[in-house]
């Protein structure tokens, strides 16, 4: 055998392996490769997909935490408003009973000085009888008496 007949055979081999390997093994192979890069498309798309989820949950949840915030400060406010109404309220209520009291206690201050001008009226006159009793016993002078009894009484 010479060179050129074993290069020959050689080659024939070669393109028969070539063939067999075109026809049996290379399809199962790029079969796996395309699918295996089909699955990395659809794992980024849907990475892709799931990022954009992400922020459209993150937007909402920012929103709905905004308007939480909102509606608590309004309540807040209110609630504050309501106290301060409350508060207000309290105080008119209790300056109109305290002014009823110091009424009150003004009217029933006037009439106890009235019983006491009474009372000391009484007294005044009951002395002064006392002292007319006593005069009398000494002078009688009805008439000068009578008027000096009128004149204390009137003054009183």
């Amino acid at each position: 055998m010479s060179i050129n007949g074993t290069l020959i055979a050689q080659m024939i081999v070669f393109l028969i392996l070539v063939w067999f390997t075109m026809k049996f093994v290379w399809p199962p192979i790029t079969a796996a490769l395309d699918e295996r890069a089909k699955k990395i498309a659809d794992g980024l798309s849907a990475a892709d997909k799931a990022k954009a989820d992400l922020a459209a949950a993150n937007t909402r949840v920012e929103q709905q935490l905004a308007a939480a915030r909102d509606d608590a400060a309004k309540r807040l406010a209110d609630a504050e408003r309501l106290a301060q109404q409350l508060v207000e309220e309290a105080k008119s209520r209790a300056n109109e009973e305290g002014a009823k009291i110091v009424a009150a206690a003004r009217a029933e201050a006037e009439q106890e000085s009235v019983k006491a001008r009474e009372a000391l009226r009484d007294q005044v006159a009951a002395l002064a009888v006392k002292g007319a009793e006593a005069i009398l016993r000494k002078e009688v002078n009805a008439g000068v008496h009578a008027e000096l009894l009128g004149r204390l009484k009137a003054e009183l």
